[in-house]
């Protein structure tokens, strides 16, 4: 993404698909719980570098390459996130300072951060996981928003292109 676009972006603050994490030196511990709650909402943009106020920091340039790897680590540990998704980290320069940028899409799947179900709700990330209610609105909102959760109980094999 460019520099550009980033801080349009980062200018327009915190929402329900937008979330800063200062992260300087090394991942914020609520980062997770953020993509955990973008995943099972709409999906969203994380920006790390960049405190809550949208004031640009930076990640520290010795710390870049950490950040990056314990992120994709942890990421793919089911006890982290289950079920894992593969997320990429993009580094990109704004004003001689380094933010790290992550796109969440919205899964059609049920995320759970550290056995915890979070949603997202304007700029937070909530833990649902107690919340009855809400846990079966968030699978029925995924089973009829996603094709791949249907079943479709006359299709037969003639019907599907190859």
């Amino acid at each position: 993404m460019k520099a550009e676009n980033l801080k349009k972006i980062i200018s327009q603050g915190e929402s329900i698909t937008v979330e800063f994490k200062e992260s300087k030196k090394k991942i914020n511990k609520d980062l997770y719980e953020s993509v955990c709650g973008f995943l099972n909402r709409y999906g969203g943009q994380l920006f790390l570098g960049v405190k809550d106020n949208g004031d640009i920091v930076g990640v520290d340039r010795d710390s870049v390459e950490q950040i990056k790897k314990d992120f994709v680590t942890s990421i793919n540990n089911p006890q982290t996130l289950s079920p894992t998704f593969y997320l990429a980290v993009e580094e990109v320069e704004v004003d001689g300072k380094v933010i790290l940028y992550i796109h969440v899409p919205e899964s059609s799947q049920v995320h759970r951060c550290k056995g915890k179900i979070f949603d997202r709700n304007e700029d937070g990330d909530f833990d649902i996981t107690n919340n009855t209610n809400l846990v079966s609105g968030l699978y029925m909102r995924k089973q009829s928003t996603h094709t791949e959760n249907r079943i479709f109980a006359y299709a037969e094999m003639e019907g599907l292109e190859s």
